[in-house]
């Protein structure tokens, strides 16, 4: 198991495709709007609180528990986009829980532009992988922070049916 905790390079000048190309989320689930920023260990990804969305409450804020879901986007977005740097695409995988997932609002206020950064902190071979997240209003304020713990199993049906691999 590798540890990286240290600042990855950025790939700089890379025009990153648009998000519908790296996730695999689609319609009302798609909650990230577009990569701003990648590296080797590390993502950016930046989200815009639609009043209209599903989520909306009466004020048209996102509730700050969504955040996790925001979080785990920008870490798919890592994963898609270091798999398609090396010619390859990336195995399915699924969110296994958050530690201290920390809101610092009750909710995302309506047409706010949230920046998720997501940082590895490591990966394993076997497909676990942690990352220290936040969630950043566009001009900086912190909202939430979180360790998302997330995993890709070699054979994703097999995990999902409960079957051994």
């Amino acid at each position: 198991m590798s540890t990286t905790m240290e600042h990855a390079q950025n790939w700089a000048d890379t025009v990153f495709p648009p998000i519908e190309e790296v996730l695999p989320h689609r319609g009302t689930m798609l909650l990230t709007d577009e990569v701003l920023a990648c590296g080797d260990t590390s993502v950016t990804v930046r989200a815009r609180v639609d009043a209209g969305a599903w989520y909306a409450d009466a004020n048209g804020a996102m509730p700050a528990w969504i955040g996790v879901e925001l979080m785990a986007q920008a870490i798919a977005a890592h994963v898609g986009l270091v798999a398609m740097r090396a010619g390859g695409k990336a195995r399915p995988g699924v969110l296994l829980g958050s530690s201290k997932y920390e809101a610092l609002t009750p909710a995302f206020a309506r047409d706010t532009q949230l920046d998720v950064h997501a940082a590895e902190l490591l990966r394993s071979a076997e497909g676990h992988g942690a990352y220290q997240c936040t969630i950043d209003s566009a001009e900086g304020q912190r909202l939430a922070q979180a360790v998302i713990k997330v995993f890709q199993p070699t054979d994703f049906q097999a995990f999902i049916e409960g079957k051994s691999q």
